[in-house]
């Protein structure tokens, strides 16, 4: 596996505060444009933004001769600038560096939930969209092999999302924006309240939340006030996979700051995750694409991350209880002989810590 030179490293960084300070200034997008028009001799600053279907949208502003007005709009022409400049530096490090780039209505998913507040919110992409962004976050070529999907997991932990005071938009508008053939998915078990929405051509969205320690809630989607009225499924292992995540970057249009499990949670938990499908419909598959993405994160933490992160890590897993050890060590048992060393020396330097 092969790190990417330390010029991209640097470009990849200077991309993702960027990203991250332009998702914090929503009100007015960079692809739309503010537009001055005279109303009875009198100027005044409209912003026009693409409506999604060919044509624009307008909203008004504020009168032209306000200069706090029009040092905003002054203010969004650099933002526009610094868009375009931003676009460039993805192009380079997907066909340049040769760094992961998401399908693209995957990207514009993430987006949208970006724009809208997501991750402010503490909202964290897990699954395979998350793997995807490691290879920025660790600076290394992945193969395509291991991050291909058809679905985006969010998730948020129970108790952060009623504690927030504070919300998305409601979710099924959000992906209506982008595909109005959206619909929330009833679930097997008959409850009202579904965690799930899919689109006609199978893509499907999905949020999941840390278990509440009871199985009465094993299949009853918890409420989650932040998540704009969806629910979310509690998953057992789910808080020690969300637990002290970390910021990288989306390599999709202008780049899109993302919050995601550190890379040696990730890992642990496929461990984790694997050891326990045998009994599950589809298994096999699942499991394969679980210990592959575990021990190709891995291999990249061996030589370009801190060793003691992966170990401590390990050891935390460890700790948790005879389940968890038999389910590391099963599925470590299924991955190739130089993985199987990388996690047996994370696991003994953590156990010895």
């Amino acid at each position: 596996m092969k790190q990417i030179d330390i010029a991209f490293r640097t470009l990849v960084a200077e991309l993702q505060q960027r990203s991250f300070d332009a998702q914090c200034s929503p009100d007015f997008l960079p692809a739309g444009r503010f537009v001055s028009v005279k109303v009875d001799n009198l100027a005044y600053w409209y912003f026009d933004q693409p409506d999604g279907e060919g044509g624009q949208k307008r909203r008004y502003f504020g009168p032209a001769d306000d200069p706090e007005i029009t040092l905003r709009v002054e203010s969004h022409r650099t933002e526009k600038s610094d868009y375009k400049t931003r676009r460039k530096l993805v192009s380079t490090l997907t066909r340049e560096a040769g760094l992961i780039a998401p399908d693209t209505f995957t990207g514009d998913v993430v987006e949208a939930f970006a724009m809208a507040g997501l991750f402010r919110l503490r909202g964290i992409l897990v699954g395979t969209v998350a793997f995807q962004c490691y290879s920025s976050y660790l600076g290394v070529r992945l193969p395509m092999a291991s991050i291909l999907t058809g679905d985006a997991d969010i998730a948020q932990d129970y108790a952060i999302s009623a504690e927030i005071a504070d919300s998305l938009p409601p979710i099924l508008d959000l992906l209506k924006g982008l595909d109005p053939t959206f619909r929330a998915i009833p679930r097997i078990s008959g409850s009202q309240r579904s965690n799930a929405f899919r689109n006609q051509s199978g893509y499907r969205v999905e949020f999941l939340t840390t278990n509440r320690g009871s199985d009465d809630y094993g299949d009853e989607p918890g409420k989650m006030p932040a998540l704009g009225g969806a629910p979310a499924e509690p998953l057992r292992f789910m808080d020690f996979l969300i637990h002290d995540p970390v910021r990288s970057i989306l390599l999709h249009g202008p780049g899109v700051s993302v919050v995601i499990p550190s890379p040696e949670r990730y890992a642990v938990h496929k461990l984790i995750v694997a050891g326990r499908r045998q009994n599950d419909a589809g298994g096999d598959a699942k499991r394969q694409k679980d210990i592959l993405q575990a021990q190709l994160l891995l291999l990249a933490m061996r030589q370009y991350y801190r060793r003691d992160n992966a170990a401590e890590v390990f050891a935390e897993a460890w700790l948790r209880g005879p389940s968890w050890q038999t389910a590391i060590l099963e599925s470590i048992g299924m991955m190739t002989e130089e993985a199987q060393l990388v996690a047996n020396s994370f696991l003994a330097h953590g156990r010895d810590m």
